[in-house]
């Protein structure tokens, strides 16, 4: 078993999930990342996370799985429990975009049950392995553990061509309470960070709507977030550096869902 602290993050190669492995790899902690890529096609992001790690005994490796599907979500912890012996932090972060993009009025089931699979109740339900697995843990070691979200600003502000995701975003929410209402009692913090514009492939799209924020007044911080960000947001959360805050939600956008008169 490792005495290094452990972390899954989930879609974990690349955007948001890559800036928070390289800000836990930078803290000490052994890494394990998922997507639905090859290994071949997620290398350069391994050796991004490894060049990070200053701990010889450190580790960072790939698990390609798909968060939405039962039998993986168990393969990947079994995996992590041959491998490392422990779980310290799950950042459910893997989501995915609408496909397409479409109005409320005219989308799809395929896409609203694609997007609701991978967003919220794979997400939910690996949250619920893995803190079973952090209850027996404790048993034998009484270290601080986390379970960190990565939700949006979507959760509360409405977007009508991308419902669903707006749907899952807002689950992902109430899940954070949920899953802290349960869990804190067995000394294993449960948080949200909730993003705003971050420059990423899935916002790479919008850019010219988002630079046109970015311009007026829309942000008090007039840039594009980065997966950097977030990652900093993530780290403090993991490391324990906010106790007493069960459900804790840290916004990090820029100040775009700040009320202002």
């Amino acid at each position: 078993m490792t005495t290094n602290r452990v972390a899954l993050v989930t879609g974990g190669t690349r955007g948001i999930g890559l800036g928070i492995a390289r800000r836990l790899a930078a803290d000490g902690f052994s890494l394990v990342m998922t997507g639905r890529r090859s290994a071949d096609e997620v290398e350069q992001a391994l050796a991004e996370v490894r060049d990070q790690q200053g701990n010889r005994d450190q580790q960072a490796r790939y698990s390609r799985a798909d968060v939405a599907e039962r039998n993986e979500r168990q393969r990947l912890l079994k995996e992590i429990e041959a491998e490392f012996g422990r779980l310290d932090v799950l950042v459910n972060n893997a989501g995915i975009a609408p496909n397409p993009r479409a109005d409320v009025l005219e989308a799809t089931e395929a896409s609203f049950d694609e997007l609701v699979a991978t967003n919220l109740k794979g997400p939910y339900f690996l949250t619920q392995a893995v803190a079973n697995w952090m209850i027996r843990q404790q048993q034998h070691r009484q270290e601080r553990r986390a379970i960190i979200n990565v939700s949006s600003v979507s959760a509360t502000v409405a977007s009508v061509n991308r419902g669903d995701y707006c749907i899952s975003k807002a689950g992902v929410a109430m899940a954070t309470k949920l899953w802290a209402a349960r869990l804190t009692e067995y000394g294993i913090g449960v948080y949200e960070v909730r993003p705003g514009v971050i420059e990423t492939d899935m916002t790479r799209g919008a850019k010219a709507k988002y630079d046109a924020m970015m311009e007026g007044d829309a942000l008090l911080e007039r840039r594009w977030g980065t997966p950097e960000d977030v990652g900093a947001a993530v780290a403090v959360l993991a490391r324990g550096d906010l106790p007493y805050a069960p459900g804790l939600v840290v916004v990090v956008d820029g100040g775009l869902t700040l009320p202002r008169l």
